[in-house]
């Protein structure tokens, strides 16, 4: 099995090197074709109106000015022409994309890409807490993240689907089990603009995120709930976006 690996946080990341023991475990046929700089939220972008630069950083190892989106088309479509990829495996990135993340994620977009491309694809990320995230535990990812992809592979994975995995900020050890979850939600007033000012006085901006209060608890089978419970949370995201429900609705008010 060939596996193409990516990823948003670049060609240096150390999730990067975690994505590619875990596609080790499954494969010696792996390659890895990452952003030279970090991508993170950049979504599904495309670059059209720039060059992209390939440098090859060592063996089945190569760096592209570019997005998470560009590295699979880039991998897929170039590097590996002669024989395409069986597999993308997209992360291991640092924090957890859950809930609306999956809109922003360059992480999810890279196996959108794949997806798209009619490969079969894998989101991964790790979720980390204040007092890991500086060191992420990369090892729960690698522990458990093989042993999912086989199974799910095994079982066959949709064509116009996404797998979206998630590991919980503990230690391989109090991993409480795998569940299937659905997309969640946050409040909205978790985004927020943080007003700062430089040496000169004048003003800029980050966007910032406010942490979650305890009674926002988030909803039962939702990857947010798994997390909390320190479950890895596996969610199959589609391709197609169409609201069906409020379709039907508007084709009764359009005729």
């Amino acid at each position: 099995m060939r596996i193409l690996c990516t990823n948003d946080d670049g060609i240096h990341a150390p999730g990067l090197k975690t994505v590619e023991q875990i596609a080790r475990a499954i494969s010696d046929d792996v390659w890895v074709v990452a952003p030279e700089l970090d991508q993170s939220g950049v979504s599904h972008s495309l670059s059209l109106n720039d060059p992209l630069r390939l440098r090859e950083v060592g063996p089945r190892h190569f760096a592209v000015r570019g997005t998470p989106t560009d590295c699979v088309i880039m991998g897929s479509r170039f590097i590996l022409k002669d024989k395409a990829p069986d597999l993308v495996l997209s992360g291991v990135n640092r924090g957890r994309n859950v809930a609306e993340d999956v809109v922003y994620s360059g992480t999810i977009a890279g196996a959108l890409e794949g997806t798209i491309l009619g490969l079969p694809s894998f989101a991964l990320s790790q979720e980390f807490t204040i007092e890991t995230r500086n060191a992420p535990l990369w090892e729960t990812a690698r522990t458990h993240a093989p042993d999912i992809i086989r199974k799910v592979m095994a079982a066959g994975v949709p064509k116009n689907t996404v797998v979206n995995i998630n590991f919980p900020a503990c230690t391989p050890d109090q991993v409480k089990g795998v569940v299937v979850t659905r997309q969640g939600k946050r409040n909205p007033g978790f985004l927020r603009i943080d007003e700062r000012h430089d040496g000169r006085g004048n003003p800029y901006y980050w966007i910032g995120f406010e942490r979650i209060k305890v009674e926002d608890m988030p909803a039962e089978g939702t990857d947010l709930a798994a997390l909390a419970a320190n479950f890895v949370s596996v969610t199959p995201l589609k391709l197609d976006r169409t609201d069906e429900t409020f379709s039907a609705a508007l084709t009764k008010t359009l005729a």
